[in-house]
């Protein structure tokens, strides 16, 4: 639905429906509250160990990839339950291919750290 107002409250409309939809996912899906929680703890560590930028930069977008993939994840599962709310095997298929991507962005984002990580405590 189009919203009337000038180019710049829309901008501001978008980022606010945007901010709602981060919260509905942190407040509604557990494991994006896992997610959160070991985003923290890079960061943390990240911060502790002094990092270099290049680290920075490959901690982020894994980190980042998780986060979209999570989020993608999750929407896919909503429409779905909408448009299927009885068990269906293609509803089941699509649901379990979006948990596969978030499982494969996750082990990237592990494997990063282990990179980043790895020879500061090894």
């Amino acid at each position: 639905m189009a919203r009337s107002g000038s180019f710049w409250q829309q901008r501001l409309f978008a980022f606010r429906d945007a901010g709602r939809g981060v919260a509905f996912l942190i407040r509604g899906e557990a494991h994006a509250r896992i997610h959160l929680l070991a985003t923290l703890i890079v960061l943390g560590l990240g911060l502790w160990l002094g990092l270099p930028l290049t680290d920075w930069l490959a901690l982020i977008l894994a980190v980042g990839l998780v986060w979209v993939a999570e989020a993608v994840n999750s929407a896919i599962e909503a429409t779905v339950d909408l448009v299927s709310p009885d068990w269906h095997p293609l509803a089941g298929k699509a649901k379990d291919i979006a948990a596969g991507a978030v499982l494969l962005a996750a082990l990237c984002a592990a494997s990063v750290g282990v990179l980043v990580f790895g020879p500061h405590f090894f």
